[in-house]
């Protein structure tokens, strides 16, 4: 049997924009069930929709923090004896997750300290700790520094020294620069192997309880593919129980924590009235109620204040497309998803009328967004964003249908015929259509997509679902379940090396516009490292996460 590539979306499956209306069903239709857990926060956010703090207390926390980031600044900006202590207050501006308060300060701190590396052989220090920090902070930032920088660690046969093995601080800056190696860097392979072993061994009796913290914290999550916001959550505490903590640090990075909070709060609870307004869990039962999941993952690519109708446009889309996706993958007939996919072509409200109930209000809804977007960009000038926005939905459409054949047709295909399909409903070409780099966003897709399908493998077979890229690899090359996720992990950490490559000067596309992909591939990683999909059961780790961003503000 013929199975459907990705060369053929345009061709006689969705060429006759005319099919007649869908006649009514003489009998009940059986639906498959994912039995999707409904949605946990409810109208918990519809409170913070009218901001109950007065102007004046809203001006002085904006006065307090303007004073708290010119001292800052200027201890950035100030001359320091030692780079390392210029070195530990990037990194700890960075964790803190203030550091996009002073971007172009670090931007020519970092600068400085690239140039001081070629004219005086900066990092011919024998600390590892000033080492790796240094490598880290400067590959992050997109300068080149190569990974031979740790050659003085190793002994002759090319190991790394075992003297290192008790030194903690040392092997958790190694490990944590590990996670920005390109390909071919077997340097920081071996590093990573090795500091993996001797922290996950290493006596902790004569290291520090919050060091000791930070170890385990960094073996489930290390710095580079943690999601900032909540990376800056769980450190400030950490480095207020520090002796050397600076309070002017602690100061601002709970002050601007709580004051993006109270924003993010309200964006919340105004989302929340257009959800509840949509009637989505009376009109879309079947569907996963995912809202305030779906902000926490849009924030977590655009968290500044300043984007705040980027993400409302893309939290809506996205938590749509989560809809049609849950349409394809659970609800819909084969006949009825036909008939769906050649509407959505057509992007036309007379093509509604062939549709059943439920997929008409889902058209619906598409339609009249988009037509919303399109008056905003019109009024901006940017009319012709609206093509293209509308194309990707089409293709995320046509894709969604493809997979869904596969399914009804009992079909598994070959990874060659899978992927281009898989990588199309990973849903980052729509959120990141207007960014063109190839390569970055093909890793990007890879990331996401291998990680779902490896995390959501089990749950997926047992309610019925199309093949993922676990079961197309176990049946093309005749491995088992395990071998074939080690296949596809190896595949993932290849994107990884793509994603950092790309990050690194020069580039092309704006650097600020390429850090968006990172993080939408740090997001990605979170919802699905453990190889389980949080966003779909969202009742534990992710409630956790939504609670200590966007519920509990920080004790000052």
């Amino acid at each position: 049997m013929k199975v459907t590539t990705h060369r053929e979306w345009s061709s006689d499956s969705f060429s006759n924009p005319s099919s007649p209306p869908a006649r009514e069903a003489s009998h009940v239709v059986e639906r498959r069930s994912a039995n999707f857990h409904p949605g946990i926060w409810g109208d918990y956010f519809l409170k913070y929709t009218c901001d109950s703090n007065s102007t004046g207390s809203h001006a002085i926390t904006e006065d307090r923090i303007e004073r708290l980031k010119g001292e800052v600044r200027k201890m950035l900006t100030n001359a320091m004896d030692k780079p390392l202590q210029k070195l530990n207050l990037i990194d700890q501006i960075q964790r803190l997750g203030i550091a996009y308060l002073f971007e172009i300060e670090i931007d020519q701190q970092l600068e400085q300290i690239h140039r001081s590396c070629f004219e005086f052989r900066c990092g011919d220090e024998d600390d590892l700790h000033t080492v790796a920090l240094l490598f880290r902070l400067l590959r992050q930032q997109g300068y080149t520094i190569s990974s031979e920088i740790f050659n003085k660690f190793r002994d002759n046969e090319g190991n790394f020294n075992e003297s290192l093995s008790t030194d903690m601080q040392g092997l958790l800056s190694l490990f944590e620069a590990c996670h920005l190696k390109f390909h071919g860097d077997q340097i920081l392979n071996d590093a990573l192997a090795f500091t993996m072993t001797h922290l996950k061994t290493i006596d902790k009796g004569n290291a520090s309880l919050n060091l000791r913290k930070q170890v385990n914290h960094a073996l489930n999550q290390p710095i580079y593919k943690g999601i900032p916001r909540l990376e800056a959550r769980h450190y400030i505490p950490l480095y207020q129980e520090e002796p050397s903590h600076m309070e002017v640090l602690i100061s601002l990075a709970k002050l601007d924590f709580n004051f993006l909070q109270k924003q993010h709060q309200k964006e919340l609870g105004n989302l929340t009235r257009w959800w509840k307004d949509l009637d989505v869990e009376r009109k879309f039962p079947f569907a996963r109620d995912r809202l305030v999941e779906m902000y926490l993952w849009i924030s977590g690519v655009y968290f500044k204040p300043e984007y705040e109708t980027s993400r409302e446009i893309l939290i809506k889309v996205a938590s749509m497309v989560s809809i049609i996706d849950d349409i394809y993958d659970v609800y819909g007939t084969l006949e009825e998803l036909e008939l769906f996919t050649e509407a959505i072509e057509r992007w036309d409200v007379k093509a509604k009328g062939g549709l059943p109930e439920y997929m008409q209000e889902c058209y619906k809804i598409i339609l009249d967004f988009y037509d919303e977007i399109g008056h905003e960009l019109t009024k901006k000038g940017r009319s012709y964003q609206l093509f293209y926005a509308k194309e990707a939905m089409k293709r995320q459409a046509k894709a969604y249908f493809i997979e869904a054949k596969w399914f009804h047709q009992n079909l598994i295909p070959t990874m060659e015929e899978y992927m281009p399909i898989a990588l199309a409903t990973s849903v980052v070409e729509l959120l990141l259509l207007l960014y063109s780099n190839p390569k970055m966003l093909k890793a990007l897709q890879v990331v996401g997509r291998l990680m779902d399908d490896i995390a959501g493998h089990k749950f997926e077979q047992e309610r019925g679902h199309s093949a993922s890229s676990v079961e197309c690899f176990m049946k093309q090359y005749g491995v088992t379940e395990e071998e074939a996720k080690q296949e596809l992990r190896k595949q993932v950490a290849d994107a990884w090396k793509d994603i950092n490559e790309e990050l690194c000067h020069p580039t092309i596309i704006p650097r600020p516009l390429l850090v968006r992909f990172l993080n939408f591939a740090r997001t990605m990683h979170v919802v699905y490292k453990d190889e389980k999909d949080i966003y779909t059961h969202s009742g534990g780790k992710f409630k956790k996460h939504v609670t200590s961003l966007f519920v509990n503000p920080l004790p000052m």
